[in-house]
């Protein structure tokens, strides 16, 4: 017999069990890159607004919120970073890893509700930058 048919978890014939660390890590790693993306994405919305300079009407609002999404991107970065370091195979870890997951989701959600009205203070931007009259 193959040490994967007496695993409890293995079916016969089937595929091995699922690496939980593997899988953890891969999916904090797909997260990373997307929150690199959206990163990169507030830099450049920041950097137009900064160029439209403090004419627009939405200046400040915008440049906060960009500032509290830039803030919040970095630390589920760190976050990230961390989860990704630790082994899931640990139990004494569980407790802690779980509650930076739970950390990490919960300032995403943030952070995308942040960006709805980066986006909807910034059609306005670009209305206005467009349009000055």
């Amino acid at each position: 017999l193959s040490s994967q048919a007496s695993h409890p978890d293995a079916w016969p014939g089937g595929p091995a069990p699922l690496n939980m660390n593997h899988y953890a890590n891969k999916k904090s790693a797909a997260e990373s890159m997307l929150d690199v993306a959206l990163l990169m994405a507030n830099a450049s919305q920041l950097k137009a607004v900064l160029e439209q300079g403090p004419n627009f009407s939405f200046y400040t609002p915008i440049i906060t919120l960009i500032s509290i999404s830039l803030c919040l991107q970095v630390t589920v970065g760190v976050l990230l970073i961390f989860i990704v370091r630790w082994n899931l195979n640990d139990e004494q870890k569980h407790q802690r890893l779980n509650a930076m997951e739970n950390l990490a989701t919960g300032l995403v959600f943030i952070i995308v509700v942040v960006n709805i009205f980066i986006t909807a203070f910034g059609t306005v931007f670009q209305l206005c930058h467009r349009n000055p009259n």
